[in-house]
C-alpha cells in the first residue's frame, strides 16, 4: 500500500471505532461502511479528509479522518486524527430510543413474559406432578447385582 494510505478497517480499529480488527471488517463486509455514500471493502484505502459513514443501527456516525493511524491509540488521542460530524438528528434519534422505554430483545432473552410465568407455574404445579411422595419414601435404594443374576 503507498504511502499515507491505511487499510479501512485498521483504521477503524486503530481510532477505538470498534473493539477488534476482526469486528471492523465484519462490518466492513456486511456494508455497514461507506464512503461517499458507497458501501468499502475492508481493504479499501483511505485518504485524510475523507469522509467515512458507520452505521451501528439505530443511527449512523459520521467521521471526517484528521490523520491516518495504522496502531491502536488511546482514547484522549482519538480526536487528533478523527472528528466526528454525526448530525445531531442522528442522537436525538438515539434519545428517542430511550425515552420511549423499548427495549428490543430477541425472543427467548430477558425476564420471562406473564405467559412464561403462567406456563411455568403450571408445570411445576403439584397437580401436573399428582401427589408428593411422603417423606419416608426411599429414593436411594440399593440394587444388588445377584437379585439381577437368577
Amino acid at each position: 500500500m503507498p504511502k499515507g494510505e491505511v487499510r479501512i478497517d485498521k483504521f477503524l480499529w486503530a481510532t477505538r471505532i470498534f473493539k477488534t480488527r476482526t469486528i471492523a471488517t465484519e462490518a466492513c463486509k456486511k456494508g455497514r461502511i461507506s464512503i461517499g455514500g458507497t458501501s468499502v471493502k475492508p481493504s479499501r484505502a483511505i485518504q485524510e479528509g475523507e469522509i467515512i459513514e458507520v452505521r451501528k443501527p439505530p443511527i449512523t456516525y459520521s467521521f471526517r479522518v484528521l490523520a491516518l493511524a495504522e496502531n491502536r491509540m488511546g482514547a484522549k488521542l482519538v480526536p487528533q486524527y478523527l472528528e466526528n460530524i454525526t448530525p445531531p438528528e442522528q442522537y436525538e434519534l438515539i434519545e428517542m430510543i430511550r425515552l420511549s422505554g423499548f427495549v428490543n430483545r430477541e425472543k427467548g432473552t430477558g425476564r420471562p413474559t406473564k405467559r412464561d410465568g403462567r406456563m411455568l407455574k403450571q408445570f411445576t404445579d403439584e397437580s401436573y406432578f399428582g401427589a408428593i411422595p411422603d417423606d419416608n419414601f426411599d429414593f436411594d435404594f440399593d440394587l444388588d447385582i445377584d437379585d439381577l443374576n437368577p
